[in-house]
């Protein structure tokens, strides 16, 4: 199994459980605007290195979700901001471009020090 990305979550805005609610986890790196910081989960980076694609698995504290779909900016905004919009949707294609898709399943709980990797195998 190859990491591609891992971090773990340094702060959590308070907006956050309401978008678990819907489905939505939005995270952003420790450089995160004031103005993101309630609705995103913060975190530090450890390892990036490789393109996300369909077919890689994202692990939530060792819960293991398929990504389905991954938005044509989504890469981008990972590696250059720590920004991931994961949507538990069960989407094959990403509705907006920064969109990674995962099944549509209940989402665990984010706490600090919860650890976030993406896999490919």
């Amino acid at each position: 199994m190859t990491v591609l990305y891992s971090s773990t979550v340094t702060e959590i805005g308070e907006l956050v459980p309401a978008f678990i609610a819907e489905g939505m986890l939005v995270f952003f790196g420790e450089s995160a605007p004031e103005e993101l910081r309630t609705f995103c989960i913060i975190h530090k980076v450890e390892h990036a290195e490789g393109q996300v694609k369909e077919g890689d698995q994202v692990s939530i504290d060792g819960n293991v979700f398929p990504v389905l779909a991954v938005g044509s900016v989504a890469n981008d905004n990972l590696y250059n901001l720590g920004h991931l919009n994961l949507k538990a949707n069960g989407n094959t294609t990403a509705d907006l471009p920064g969109d990674v898709c995962i099944p549509q399943v209940e989402l665990p709980a984010v706490k600090i020090g919860t650890k976030i990797e993406i896999t490919r195998s």
